[in-house]
């Protein structure tokens, strides 16, 4: 739902409607605070859900412990989303690079020290996690508060975020589906292959394939998020042709990182699998499944820019209808298919994930491709107009 602020506080921006980006970011702040209460209760009960679906009961016991201690990093990372945004918005991304840099630093020790010196397990590394995301908020709360850069973004907190929170709240609701669709169908996929033949293999190799994934695709969440404050702050400043610019560059780098990336996965199939597990058959399930990992990592990275765009613009309500296409009519019926129907298992889940993907770039471009540039920054201008309206009409 933060991801809601790259629209609004981009455009803002953009429009030199500074005062605006404080106030955007702490109805996002309020928002996503009381959305994580009844997040929390669900974490609570993680492990009543996933045996509930059939999951094993040992991994489902053990996750629903982990997610219990986790709940602490739930608060942390909403408003950590939010600050994130605020700041990546108004191109100032060396304060989040040092304080993450920072955080990962005393991480590390914490983490050691929780898990094995504590004894704490897989308790304590969740309570690490909590430890570090709210190091981090405090230290961006620290940097918003006294950085002159922040000083006309930032004015304090206002009663005028309490304004407008519906409108708000409808944009953040689309953003997190948007997003959340995708999310899920690769949460999915792991959860399907608890239900192969091999459960304990299969989800072993689809947690390493996920976690593989999740690594390269932090590179293309970064472009992703560099393309959507650039669109929204040329279209919020009426620059139409400048937005349209930028996508086409940022396409041709996406495009480069993507074939690198894959390149690079398939030369170390034979030995990545070494990094997690000592047994044979593992790793030669994942070298097998690397080649499929290359594939879908080239077309997420692809996918990540043309839909930092369309967030960038605003069009988190296409974007939902896209995903749940793509993911839930094309991509999960796909991987129950290959898997259960041809029997490629593990591999025929992650097809799933390609099939879904591809559905997804193809979408994407269609639409980017028929856009309207010039429109797009007459919306933008309107949206930011109408924001303040809405806020000096109400004060």
């Amino acid at each position: 739902m933060g991801s809601a602020l790259e629209t609004l506080c981009g455009q803002a921006y953009g429009a030199k409607q500074y005062h605006m980006l404080g106030v955007h970011t702490q109805r996002a702040m309020l928002t996503l605070l009381a959305l994580s209460i009844p997040l929390a209760i669900i974490w609570y009960y993680t492990s009543t859900i996933l045996i509930a679906l059939g999951q094993d009961h040992e991994i489902s016991t053990e996750a629903g412990v982990f997610n219990r201690w986790m709940i602490p990093s739930l608060f942390a990372f909403g408003l950590l989303q939010c600050l994130n945004r605020f700041l990546q918005t108004q191109n100032d991304v060396i304060p989040m690079l040092i304080t993450s840099g920072i955080t990962a630093l005393l991480h590390v020790p914490v983490c050691w020290v929780l898990v094995f010196k504590f004894g704490f397990g897989s308790k304590g590394a969740a309570l690490a996690i909590g430890i570090s995301n709210w190091v981090n908020v405090l230290f961006l709360a620290i940097y918003v508060k006294s950085s002159p850069a922040c000083s006309k973004t930032w004015t304090g907190f206002s009663e005028e975020a309490l304004h407008d929170l519906l409108g708000f709240i409808k944009l953040a609701v689309s953003s997190a589906i948007m997003i959340c669709l995708e999310y899920w169908s690769f949460e999915m996929v792991v959860l399907l292959s608890g239900l192969l033949p091999n459960p304990k293999l299969e989800t072993s190799v689809l947690s390493i394939s996920l976690n593989t994934c999740w690594m390269v695709y932090m590179i293309s969440v970064g472009l992703g998020g560099a393309i959507s404050t650039r669109v929204s702050n040329e279209l919020g400043a009426g620059r139409p042709h400048a937005a349209r610019l930028a996508l086409s560059v940022m396409i041709i780098v996406s495009i480069s990182e993507g074939a690198i990336v894959g390149i690079t996965t398939i030369l170390v199939r034979n030995v990545w699998g070494k990094l997690y597990s000592n047994e044979v058959e593992v790793v030669r399930y994942v070298a097998k499944m690397m080649p499929l990992l290359a594939l879908s990592d080239f077309l997420d990275g692809f996918q990540c820019v043309l839909s930092g765009a369309a967030r960038g613009c605003g069009w988190q309500n296409l974007c939902a209808f896209i995903n749940l296409g793509a993911y839930y009519v094309v991509g999960i019926p796909s991987a129950v298919l290959f898997a259960f129907v041809f029997h490629f298992g593990g591999m025929g889940l992650w097809m799933g994930i390609i099939s879904a993907l591809s559905v997804q770039v193809i979408a994407l471009i269609t639409v980017n491709r028929y856009t309207d540039w010039n429109i797009e920054a007459m919306k933008s201008k309107h949206g930011v107009q109408r924001s303040d309206i809405i806020i000096d009409t109400e004060t």
